[in-house]
């Protein structure tokens, strides 16, 4: 068989998707249809619809696209099993009924963010980034019941410089997930359907301690200062330029109403020991420093409130008080 005789459905939604569905139909591999989200409501109304980017992509090359409410529509089912597809390529999606992953006569695989199985989740690159993890990487493995649990068929490994944020990183995955979902294709097709794969126990034992990755929300981004410089330092760029850490700062004489939100975007370790409380806020030579559990740490690129993303040198202009964060 080859790659034009090889029936493909990729499933994906998000930009992280395009790259992999791109890497293929610029390839020449035979996507015969794409399965996505729904468009999303958007507006201040939420009266105007916007496609995903993998719709927008599939749109672009004359690829029919799916947009299931929910995956064990009946309906949905039997359009899906009319494409007659060989193989089933997820990536950056949701969790897919045993209806839909079992249907391909060569399976479905999915192309996950990290080194399975550790980071098992929604969120695999924020949180090796928040952990201080050096190394991540990109694994397909074959979809079973479980989320994230299936046999791993490849794993391709992708370092974290220490001041890496999710952008760079996610960038890096992406373009690393289109080189692997084209050689876990690749041995599809070089097998005819049969790939050799590993049992995630196997090496569940031999790692040891498991990450998860759980999905992340607005109290997830809030900054504890209480934690170390370094490990306040890693969840900053774990969650840059998004969803964004936060912190809330008010003046130092407590005037109600003046408490205000700001994100935070970069920071640096200073390695100046630090004996004030935690949330403490210091002026020092034009630095804003913020005081952790052992540390100062400065920050770099701000947002408040209302305003746009500026430097610490910008913001320390505009004010006139003392702050604190609570």
């Amino acid at each position: 068989m080859n790659k034009k005789d090889l029936k493909i459905i990729f499933m994906g939604t998000p930009e992280f998707a395009v790259g992999t569905l791109r890497r293929l139909v610029e390839n020449g591999y035979n996507v015969v249809a794409v399965v996505t989200q729904p468009d999303k409501p958007v507006g201040r109304h939420q009266d105007h619809l916007q496609p995903s980017e993998v719709k927008r992509y599939a749109l672009q090359q004359g690829i029919p696209v799916l947009q299931p409410v929910k995956m064990k529509d009946p309906a949905f089912v039997e359009q899906l099993a009319a494409y007659h597809a060989d193989l089933q390529v997820v990536v950056a999606f949701r969790m897919l009924p045993e209806v839909v992953w079992a249907m391909p006569r060569f399976g479905t695989f999915n192309v996950h963010a990290a080194l399975l199985p550790q980071y098992r989740g929604a969120a695999p690159i924020n949180w090796a980034i928040i952990n201080g993890e050096t190394m991540t990487g990109v694994t397909t493995f074959f979809l079973d019941k479980d989320i994230d649990t299936g046999r791993i068929i490849l794993q391709k490994k992708f370092p974290i410089p220490d001041d890496a944020d999710v952008e760079y990183v996610y960038d890096g995955l992406m373009h690393l997930g289109a080189d692997i979902a084209e050689e876990t294709i690749n041995l599809v097709l070089e097998g005819n359907g049969h790939v050799d794969s590993t049992d995630q126990q196997q090496l569940t034992a031999s790692d040891g301690e498991l990450h998860p990755a759980p999905k992340i929300f607005k109290d997830t981004c809030k900054i504890n200062w209480s934690l170390t410089a370094k490990q306040v330092y890693d969840f900053v760029r774990g969650l840059s330029p998004y969803p964004c850490a936060w912190t809330t700062m008010q003046p130092t004489n407590g005037e109600a109403g003046k408490a205000n939100t700001y994100k935070i975007f970069k920071t640096s370790k200073t390695g100046i020991s630090c004996s004030e409380k935690p949330g403490t806020v210091s002026v020092r030579k034009n630095q804003l420093l913020i005081a952790c559990s052992n540390e100062w740490l400065s920050i770099e690129e701000l947002q408040p409130a209302g305003k746009k993303r500026m430097t610490a040198t910008a913001f320390l202009n505009g004010i006139h008080c003392e702050l604190t964060c609570i």
